[in-house]
């Protein structure tokens, strides 16, 4: 596998189940290695984590420094059923291609500064892996509709989860922004934890590395 992401560092941006009727998110800050991490999706009180879309934010102000995971290698894509603003339905363990699974939301700063990065990407790797980009907003097309309409990003789609059973599944809150890259079979070969920079040799050459080793 290409040279990737270093391995295993603190994350800094977490989200926490504290309801019982998994009603409600909220966002928290870890400190990370000295010099080595950014806490950018700090918003200050509990209470009022995913009431706003994060401001514009200088893609030079977030450090790419995501975490890979090897941990979970062969687990399966989640059942989970992911809907666009039109209504269209997607099951995402019935797509049967490789998929890159990007977990986001509008509030998280890293993931905006990674979604032009995740269009490159999907349009330099067309036909060989699907890029699925689910938004973990609550208010869902609320906010993620706009988000789109501002930006040009032709290459993302816009899926929701709206009742954030993807961010449950994974551990009950993930980091976010979180990326699983799955082969064909819906098996998972690694994920990234937090922003990462996709427009790069060393990410197209650590997705199809990846998937090229499953197939062998």
């Amino acid at each position: 596998m290409a040279e990737g992401p270093s391995a295993k560092r603190p994350p800094h941006i977490a989200l926490e189940d504290v309801s019982l009727a998994k009603s409600r998110l909220f966002l928290s800050v870890f400190a990370g290695l000295a010099a080595s991490t950014l806490a950018a999706c700090d918003n200050g009180e509990e209470d009022t984590a995913q009431e706003n879309v994060a401001p514009p934010v200088e893609s030079g102000t977030i450090e790419l420094t995501g975490t890979l995971d090897e941990e979970y290698a062969g687990t399966s894509i989640p059942e989970v059923t992911v809907v666009n603003p039109a209504g269209e339905k997607l099951l995402l363990s019935e797509v049967g291609e490789p998929v890159l699974l990007n977990l986001w939301a509008t509030w998280c700063a890293p993931c905006v500064v990674e979604m032009p990065l995740l269009d490159n990407l999907a349009a330099e790797l067309k036909g060989k892996v699907r890029v699925l980009t689910v938004s973990e907003d609550m208010r869902g097309a609320e906010v993620v509709e706009p988000f789109f309409v501002e930006r040009d990003l032709p290459n993302l789609p816009q899926w929701l989860d709206p009742d954030n059973e993807l961010a449950f599944t994974f551990g009950g809150g993930p980091v976010l922004p979180l990326t699983v890259l799955y082969d064909a079979d819906g098996n998972e070969l690694w994920r990234v934890i937090g922003a990462y920079d996709w427009d790069t040799e060393e990410a197209r050459a650590m997705v199809l590395d990846a998937l090229a080793a499953s197939e062998t």
